[in-house]
């Protein structure tokens, strides 16, 4: 079997879920870690020429982009005997796994990177409550269980993972508090429980890493924003 290579970003939350999943399934793979310093790669632009965004999975010719995709291919190629199951066998449970991923992603994610870029107090105070709202449907979704998959980690719970490392960085980078334990309690035990599994474990980059690089991330973005008059 030709070995597996995904295009990824050191600091990617979005890189990090195709490492977790891979390793779940007990495949091997080979990095290619791009340097945001030096521009983005050839490699990254030929194969994915659409968004040029990481990650990327190349399996043998084949190349497929996004994340929640390229999961979603993980799961469908290798399954059955051995393979760790990713998404559930039930129709209607795999279509709420996919469901609440694409939420934790348009709201959660992105809902964050709001609150943080926000500016003035009351602004920021708005996108803090929005992302905080959004927040409380996951919360509802994992009450009673150990994992949103069940006893195991599943899909969603990969989607989700960046709650369990990246978000404090966000937070104390971006001046926002959003995730707070006695708010989000099951919430709170499921990122505990999460980053506590060793092929997660392993795979996360250092804190001061991602604290360096998210300071420098919203330096620039937040200049590249119109200033108010």
């Amino acid at each position: 079997m030709a070995k597996l290579k995904i295009i990824v970003s050191a600091t990617s939350m979005f890189s990090k879920r195709i490492q977790w999943a891979l390793k779940l399934k007990g495949l091997e793979y080979e990095l290619s870690i791009e340097d945001w310093e030096k521009g983005k790669s050839e490699l990254l632009l030929k194969s994915n020429p659409v968004h040029k965004l990481v990650p990327v999975l190349l399996d043998d010719g084949v190349v497929v982009a996004e994340s929640k995709v390229i999961l979603e291919y993980i799961d469908e190629k290798w399954k059955g005997g051995d393979f760790y199951p990713l998404l559930p066998q039930d129709p209607y449970e795999r279509a709420q796994a996919r469901f609440w991923a694409q939420f934790a992603d348009d709201k959660c994610v992105s809902g964050t990177i709001e609150a943080c870029l926000a500016e003035d107090a009351p602004e920021k105070e708005k996108a803090v409550e929005t992302a905080i709202e959004s927040f409380t449907y996951l919360e509802k979704q994992i009450e009673g269980k150990k994992f949103f998959a069940g006893d195991k980690i599943g899909y969603l719970d990969l989607v989700a993972g960046w709650i369990s490392h990246w978000l404090s960085v966000v937070e104390e980078t971006g001046g926002i508090k959003i995730f707070d334990a006695e708010r989000f309690p099951s919430l709170h035990k499921w990122a505990q429980n999460f980053i506590e599994i060793p092929q997660i474990k392993e795979c996360l980059p250092p804190r001061d890493v991602l604290v360096n690089h998210y300071i420098r991330r919203l330096s620039y973005v937040r200049s590249l924003k119109p200033k108010k008059p």
